[in-house]
């Protein structure tokens, strides 16, 4: 597809109609999972021809990943210094219960979870549509693995593996939460979410103390 400045008025209406897409397909996969829902109809939806969808996506599975990526607010590169999330420049102390706050509030939120519902379902059937919902999680780990490689040598911290010790902290952060939510057992408030992290936050800080990270 060719590339436009960002102020070239075409590429506003290509963006514009690139987020038709992603916001239709959104919905019809919710209504119908990943299975049932064809390109035609997301085309329909979203007010364009099949045509244009092929123009921005190669595929399904390339859509779904784009509707993820939207849905959970998970950008498509890594950013180096991630100035859009608050925390990321915050020390420690301060910025991991921040982290976890943000982590849960995302993961926790409906329409989240209902996208994850989708892939639990359809997944087995299309395989790739696990690995694109696996993609698009591992750039949040990712994210908290930068942070704690930022750190650690003020911190005095040895983290062998960042990648680890982030989806340790993710882990923390879930255990219980996800599952009743995922299940509809009850909807955790801001008030559990911001105990969860502060306490997920403090485990992390003594292991990594500790030296065991």
């Amino acid at each position: 597809m060719r590339s436009w400045s960002d102020d070239n008025p075409k590429a506003q209406l290509m963006q514009r109609k690139r987020t038709a897409i992603v916001h239709a397909a959104r919905e019809a996969f919710l209504d119908t999972g990943y299975a049932e829902t064809s390109m035609h109809r997301i085309a329909a939806a979203a007010g364009v021809s099949i045509k244009t969808v092929y123009r921005h996506f190669d595929g399904k599975d390339e859509l779904f990943s784009a509707v993820i990526q939207d849905a959970c607010s998970a950008p498509e590169v890594p950013h180096e210094e991630h100035a859009d999330l608050p925390w990321f420049t915050e020390p420690p102390q301060v910025a991991l219960p921040m982290a976890g706050v943000d982590y849960l509030r995302r993961v926790l939120s409906p329409t989240e979870l209902a996208l994850y519902r989708v892939v639990t379902r359809d997944a087995p059937r299309f395989p790739e549509l696990g690995h694109r919902y696996r993609q698009v999680m591992e750039l949040r780990v990712h994210v908290l693995g930068r942070y704690l490689s930022r750190w650690a040598p003020s911190q005095g911290w040895k983290v062998a593996d960042p990648r680890s010790t982030a989806s340790t902290f993710v882990a923390m952060l879930g255990r219980d939460l996800f599952e009743d939510a995922l299940h509809g057992v009850r909807e955790p408030d801001d008030k559990e979410i911001a105990g969860r992290a502060r306490v997920a936050a403090d485990q992390l800080m003594t292991l990594l103390e500790s030296g065991v990270g």
